[in-house]
């Protein structure tokens, strides 16, 4: 009796640890230098990156008035009234482009990746331009405080990150106006680039060809980031199968 249940508890511990074998962890390690390197290449050799904000506005016309109100991402439906007599000039009758621009630096502040208690800070440096109704074209410049969220696509087998916009800081402005700024931004953010494609994990496995029985393909199907001071360590569990 005693000699069946250790004959089962060996099978058993057997079969576990052969589960186990079949799947393996890889460590990707990137820190801040790499990303300085990396978008100071990109300014220097490409132009500044831009995207417009004149899509993110809506436009209401009102059937009585036969006005155009103009609304924000995100304002509630009570605020369409308040706007409803106030016409929204052309952006192509002021000359204005209603882009943002993300520059390297403004003012002492400069574009990059930053790894800070256990998250990923990234500070956007921008200029640019919108025409808000009755103004005209008003340009803006400042920084924006900016999070990256990561993600596993499993189906898709790669590391996305979204960025979150959570504050704006207007240069000279004294914060007036950096609510909207950021819901125009995190809008065009949203549209254009979430989400940011971080890694491919299927370009960092490899197969194993078993002769006359085909080959062992890598399979992501886990994924850890760990975020230190300084450096961002992604630890990427891969499982080994048949194809």
């Amino acid at each position: 009796m005693y000699k069946r249940a250790f004959t089962t508890a060996l099978a058993f511990l057997l079969f576990c640890s052969a589960a186990m074998a079949q799947k393996a962890e890889i460590t990707v390690s990137l820190n801040e230098a790499f990303f300085d390197a990396l978008l100071d290449s990109t300014f220097q050799n490409f132009d500044p990156p831009q995207f417009s904000i004149a899509q993110n506005v809506v436009q209401i016309r009102d059937t009585k008035t036969q006005s155009q109100a103009i609304v924000f991402p995100g304002a509630p439906s009570s605020s369409f009234n308040s706007f409803s007599a106030f016409p929204r000039l052309n952006a192509r009758s002021t000359g204005c482009s209603e882009m943002v621009k993300i520059l390297r630096e403004m003012n002492g502040v400069r574009t990059a990746v930053r790894f800070r208690d256990g998250r990923i800070f990234v500070p956007l440096a921008f200029s640019g331009s919108y025409a808000p109704p009755f103004v005209g074209c008003v340009d803006f410049a400042g920084w924006a405080e900016t999070n990256i969220d990561l993600e596993f696509d499993q189906n898709g087998q790669r590391l996305i990150g979204r960025a979150r916009v959570l504050k704006v800081n207007l240069n000279g402005s004294g914060g007036v106006g950096g609510t909207v700024i950021a819901k125009l931004i995190q809008s065009s953010i949203d549209k254009k680039l979430n989400p940011i494609e971080i890694m491919s994990l299927d370009k960092i496995s490899f197969g194993i060809p078993v002769q006359n029985a085909g080959n062992l393909r890598m399979k992501a199907v886990g994924v850890r980031p760990e975020v230190g001071l300084g450096f961002l360590n992604i630890h990427v569990t891969y499982s080994f199968l048949k194809s």
